[in-house]
């Protein structure tokens, strides 16, 4: 049996499954989601807690794109067990994210 490792810098929810990091099941986050069906939904939280492994766990969800090879990441997770289960792998996502842009100014990061 391999020993787990932390997932110290790691954001992307598929690297966190697939290289059998440690991983504390916040699939129910994504029930959540779906039972509001907010037209916006604003997630804030402090720097380094999360923000980018909930949208990477939420984007390989719901992607169309390698529905079923996805379904296997949320193996045994609490989503699993909810009627929200049906949803996964229906629709297209188009995921963006700004977190390895940098610069001091807008020239700069543009």
């Amino acid at each position: 049996m391999s020993k787990k490792r932390l997932p110290i810098g790691v954001s992307d929810f598929k690297e966190i499954i697939e290289d059998n990091y440690y991983y504390v099941d916040k699939s129910n986050f994504i029930a959540e989601i779906l039972e509001k069906r907010a037209k916006a939904t604003l997630i804030t939280r402090p720097r380094r807690f999360g923000k980018t492994l909930s949208m990477t766990t939420l984007k390989y969800f719901l992607d169309i794109k390698n529905c079923e090879e996805n379904r296997k990441l949320f193996k045994d997770l609490n989503i699993e067990s909810t009627e929200y289960i049906h949803e996964q792998g229906k629709y297209p996502v188009i995921y963006l994210t700004l977190k390895d842009c940098e610069g001091e100014n807008y020239s700069e990061f543009k």
